[in-house]
Parts: structure tokens; C-alpha cells; sequence
């Protein structure tokens, strides 16, 4: 085994929901990538009977540390359970729809190098669906986000993403744990207000297609649906949902506590 890419101060965290198959591609990939860590945690939310009887083999299979729930409790409280599970100074959080590409083992040091050196950092960002606006060019393809509550690009809100990320252990710690209850798109609002009045500190990765694929199939598909008001491209509805963005978002960071 190449040591250089077994990282013993990292735990990678996986959340799960009915989508074995998908977790399966994942941990398969790590291990084609000659990637390891000192322990996996999968942390399912109340995955069918199915799924879970898979889960439990692939668990004696690539050795991770099966974190359950009798009753499906969201996002919040997946990621929450999971990051408890956690022993080691850093967490690689990864959903398990994704795929890291050939690039990520020379990558993912860089990260954990950056970190190491730079304690004031609390996340490393991988991949994202838009680029971050605001960026100052760092080193190694990465560049540090930054961000003032007078910006004009609301993409300045997703300072925190739930998408693959490097972060600190002490996460919950430092910045609260995740609002349990609620859909996916408020808890990872929330935590994103949260991480800015916090005054949260990270990078992100210029080309952040070239580290994770995400890949759904049509016998796992994604779970999330978004309303027609989110995915429409009509100018108007575009304008208005862009101006209410705005101003919701100027308001929370500045007046509302998370």
C-alpha cells in the first residue's frame, strides 16, 4: 500500500439513505484509489430492511463503523450521529452518491497539509455546483472564500456546503450542531448563515468538477426535489427569486441567530 495515501488523522464520514449500491460504488473507488483512512463511518437514517441487510455486509466487507437510527430523523441528525462517531482530529464528509476522480489522493494531501499548517482554517471544500464568487487565490488550486454581508451575489450564502469537504473534528463544536427536524435545504441554510456569523474560515477548490462526480442512477435516484420556483429559468421568476435571496439572506446573516 502507498502510505502516502493511507491518512491516519482522518475519519471519512458517509452519509446514507437507501442507496446502497451507491455507497458501495464509493468505498470500492477509495480503495481502486489506493485511498485509506484511519476509520469509515457510515451513518444511516432508517434505510429500507433491503438496504440496510446490505449495508450490514458491506460493513464486515471495507471495515466501517455502521452508525443507525430506528426512525428516519433528516439530514441533521445523519450528519450529527455520524460526525459523534468520529475519534480522529479530521473528518473527510462525503455523501454517498458521490465519486472521487483519479486526482483527488494528490489533492486531498495538499488539503490536509493546509490545514495542518493553517489552524485558522475550519473546511476545505471539494465540490460544489456553482463556483464560490468571492475567492483570493491561495496555493495548490486552491483559494480562500471570503465574504461580507454588503456583497451582491447571493451565491455568497454557500460559504458552507454540504458537499464533499475536509474540516476540523471539532465542527459541531465551534459552530453548533445541525438543526434536526427540518428538509435538507433548511438544514444546510441554517448551518450556512451559522458558519458566516461564526465567522467561519475555508477553501475552495478552483476546479471543483475535477475531484468528485456525482452520479445517480435511476435505480438509486436523488431524493431531493426542489420546487418549480427554485429550478425555473424565467427571467422574471429569476429576478424575484434572485432579489428575495438578497434580501433574505442580508437579513439572517445580520439579524437572526442559528
Amino acid at each position: 500500500m502507498d502510505t502516502q495515501s493511507h491518512f491516519n488523522n482522518v475519519t471519512l464520514l458517509v452519509t446514507h439513505y437507501n442507496r446502497s449500491s451507491s455507497l458501495e460504488r464509493l468505498l470500492r473507488t477509495f480503495q481502486e484509489l489506493n485511498c485509506s483512512f484511519a476509520d469509515v463511518v457510515v451513518s444511516d437514517d432508517c434505510s429500507k430492511p433491503e438496504h440496510l441487510d446490505v449495508l450490514r455486509e458491506l460493513s464486515r466487507i471495507y471495515r466501517f463503523n455502521l452508525v443507525t437510527t430506528p426512525v428516519n430523523r433528516g439530514l441533521g441528525n445523519n450528519i450529527n450521529k455520524g460526525q459523534d462517531a468520529v475519534k480522529t482530529p479530521y473528518t473527510l464528509y462525503v455523501q454517498e452518491d458521490f465519486v472521487p476522480t483519479l486526482l483527488f489522493p494528490e489533492k486531498f494531501r495538499s488539503a490536509l497539509q493546509i490545514m495542518e499548517e493553517r489552524p485558522d482554517f475550519d473546511i476545505i471544500r471539494f465540490y460544489s455546483y456553482l463556483k464560490y464568487p468571492y475567492l483570493k487565490p491561495y496555493k495548490d488550486g486552491f483559494s480562500e472564500m471570503y465574504v461580507k454581508p454588503w456583497f451582491g451575489d447571493y451565491r455568497k450564502i454557500y460559504f458552507y456546503s454540504d458537499h464533499p469537504h475536509l474540516r476540523r473534528t471539532n465542527f459541531l463544536e465551534k459552530f453548533g450542531r445541525y438543526a434536526e427536524g427540518r428538509n435538507v435545504d433548511r438544514t444546510e441554510y441554517r448551518k450556512c448563515i451559522n458558519f458566516i456569523q461564526k465567522k467561519g474560515k475555508g477553501l475552495f477548490y478552483d476546479n471543483f468538477k475535477e475531484l468528485f462526480i456525482q452520479m445517480n442512477s435511476e435505480t438509486e435516484p436523488s431524493s431531493l426535489m426542489r420546487s418549480k420556483w427554485t429550478r425555473s429559468n424565467s427571467f422574471f421568476i429569476r429576478f424575484l427569486r434572485d432579489s428575495y435571496r438578497q434580501i433574505r439572506y442580508n437579513f439572517d446573516i445580520l439579524f437572526v441567530k442559528y
